[in-house]
């Protein structure tokens, strides 16, 4: 048997089966992970009713959501080096701690500024949870097992957009919008206790010298990138003044960093591990597949609430086959990359995807439901296969010093490109419905009935149907962008990985 650091029995590297350690730190993990990636999704049924109780615009109400996003994207590239400089445990319960009074904050905002300033507060532990979440993961497996446990951290990664929107509707429904954060407060605390005394205790290793003007130049130019993309739906173009002056400040700050980061030896993001052959083709790999996910998911609630009139939870039920498909195959995959390499899973769950996303360029103003779940379960099963898989391929191979850094990398490729995947969505939909008369009557119609009556005969039929269109016709590029992520993903490792450095640099290896 071998020891962990804390002198504790820690996992034999060469075991292949995960052992009751793992597991329990799993729980910790997925905990955190559940509570800041729910968080992103059940605010967006809220959004309404915060233009209610505080009368404000919707693009203003949004903020709850940028806000969040964008505190997110400015402390993830931080966490690498923290992690290194102060240890993964006391960095992960001081980011439950903020995230727990950010939550508890929230839900006393007395108007629209006070809940988005909150959130931004919430978002600075949201932010460090998910790569701090995947390093203890990793460390704690050893690369051997790396496939099943970040499989375990998967779950909550892509069951998050799906029931978030369902506990959102309830809670809003049966209580009142507070709960939405409130429900944090208890999971948080079990949380915190359950990480005090399951993880390992930290013996941070000396750490280099922190990267002051690399913070300077990624964190703001990451901020400033994504919040002018964060700004084209509420634009409307991209030719707009909010829009091109942040997002052109940001890519010049983020041009600065890399070349700042290329002649230096410790930067704060470590560009370096792009020589690794296989987290080059994770990330391009990441970065198609989260365009084209994340923006697409924010079309189907839609289309379903707007063209068909459902509401919030049960728009959020009928999109359940996803989740319950990915939940079916992410344990197998996660097995089946410990033995035989990401490479051939992923391309299998990207083509399944791609298969079941396609059927929605077919989307009309009645298409069936059942035909729809069904479609929606092939893309969950191939969700299941492809990213944590993907996430897999980007650490596997990398040693136990340079984790820390290459799950932040991962993590600022999956926010980023999420936020431009959404943004590209949105704009293309708004576009295709303007285009389209009859929709915008239509869509209003669903909640303001008397405005049928007040239409040209045929006019509220029509219009569902060309709002279907604008849905379906969307669809198309996500697709088009979801077919193109074939070809990084291609050459993902299709071999068991094999990295002696690893397996001899895990905690548990350090001490016989």
């Amino acid at each position: 048997m071998t020891l962990s650091p804390d002198k504790s029995p820690g996992p034999d590297p060469a075991s292949d089966k995960l052992d009751a350690r793992v597991y329990k730190v799993a729980g910790v993990v997925v905990l955190g992970a559940i509570m800041s990636i729910l968080d992103i999704t059940v605010v967006t049924v809220a959004i309404p009713t915060f233009q209610a109780e505080f009368d404000t615009s919707y693009a203003i109400a949004a903020w709850s959501m940028t806000g969040y996003t964008l505190a997110l994207a400015t402390v993830i590239p931080l966490t690498g080096w923290a992690a290194d400089r102060f240890g993964t445990k006391r960095l992960y319960i001081m980011a439950l701690t903020f995230f727990i009074l950010g939550s508890l904050l929230c839900s006393t905002a007395w108007n629209i500024e006070s809940l988005i300033a909150f959130r931004v507060l919430q978002g600075i532990g949201g932010g460090m949870l998910m790569p701090l979440g995947m390093t203890i993961m990793t460390h704690a497996a050893g690369p051997q097992r790396v496939g099943r446990v970040m499989a375990v951290l998967g779950v909550p990664m892509l069951l998050g957009p799906i029931s978030g929107p369902i506990l959102g509707g309830w809670l809003i429904d049966t209580f009142s919008w507070h709960w939405i954060f409130l429900i944090n407060l208890p999971i948080g605390v079990v949380a915190l206790i359950l990480a005090f005394v399951v993880l390992d205790s930290d013996r941070p290793e000396p750490s280099e010298s922190f990267d002051f003007l690399g913070m300077l130049l990624a964190s703001p130019g990451l901020a400033l990138f994504l919040f002018g993309v964060s700004s084209i739906p509420e634009q409307g173009t991209i030719a707009s003044v909010r829009v091109l002056i942040p997002a052109l400040v940001g890519v010049t700050l983020l041009i600065l960093f890399v070349l700042h980061a290329l002649r230096t030896e410790h930067p704060l993001i470590d560009l370096h591990l792009f020589r690794d052959r296989a987290m080059t083709f994770a990330v391009l790999t990441m970065v198609l597949f989260a365009i084209a996910f994340f923006g697409a998911g924010l079309l189907l609630p839609s289309y379903l609430q707007q063209v068909r009139g459902e509401t919030a939870l049960a728009a959020g039920l009928l999109i359940a086959p996803q989740g319950i498909g990915a939940m079916i195959t992410m344990p197998i995959a996660g097995r089946l990359v410990d033995k035989i390499g990401p490479g051939k899973i992923v391309l299998t769950g990207i083509t399944l995807m791609t298969i079941g996303m396609a059927f929605f360029t077919q989307l009309e103003a009645d298409t069936a439901y059942p035909i729809m779940m069904v479609a929606l379960l092939i893309m969950g099963f191939g969700m299941g296969c492809t990213m944590m898989p993907t996430m897999t391929a980007a650490i596997q191979t990398l040693t136990h010093s340079q984790v820390a850094r290459g799950t932040t990398l991962m993590n600022i490729v999956n926010q980023t490109s999420g936020s431009i995947g959404t943004a590209i969505m949105s704009v293309v939909l708004t576009n295709l419905l303007q285009d389209k008369p009859d929709a915008g009557a239509a869509i209003a119609s669903n909640t303001d009935p008397s405005l049928a009556a007040k239409l040209p005969p045929g006019t509220i039929e029509s219009g569902f149907d060309q709002a279907a269109d604008a849905f379906s016709s969307t669809y198309v590029v996500a697709v088009v962008v979801l077919a193109l992520t074939l070809i990084p993903a291609f050459f993902l490792p299709r071999t068991k990985p094999k990295n002696p450095e690893l397996a001899a640099d895990t905690p548990a290896a350090m001490m016989h």
